[in-house]
């Protein structure tokens, strides 16, 4: 669980490097986790965590976010001026798949699958 402040989505971050070594996918996941977990903390009500849950098998990784913040996450397509509004369109393009899922309580998951060529 993080707090929602500025300092978490690091920890996240650096969370999910510790618990997998993903070879040439490891830029690919810390990225994704970085944008997912920025996009919880944003999303979070004041006083709620969000949680990050990995799950590593020997040729994927799957990360998901839970947060208890409303709203059907999508890609956008932001303008060049714009300074925010990639985060979802990095995770589609860096991650094998990608997707929300509803959560028991308030709040979403949206997760980010990633395979591995050489295993864990």
């Amino acid at each position: 669980m993080f707090a929602r402040g500025a300092r978490s989505v690091g920890k996240a971050r650096d969370f999910v490097a510790a618990a997998v070594c993903a070879g040439d996918r490891a830029d690919d996941i810390r990225v994704c986790v970085s944008e997912l977990a920025t996009n919880a903390r944003r999303h979070t009500p004041a006083g709620h965590r969000f949680l990050v849950r990995v799950l590593a098998q020997e040729h994927l990784v799957h990360v998901e976010v839970h947060d208890a913040g409303g709203g059907e996450p999508r890609v956008c397509t932001p303008a060049d001026t714009d300074d925010r509004g990639r985060g979802l369109l990095l995770v589609a393009a860096l991650a094998d798949d990608w997707g929300t899922a509803d959560r028991d309580g308030p709040g979403k998951v949206v997760w980010a699958a990633f395979k591995l060529s050489g295993g864990l």
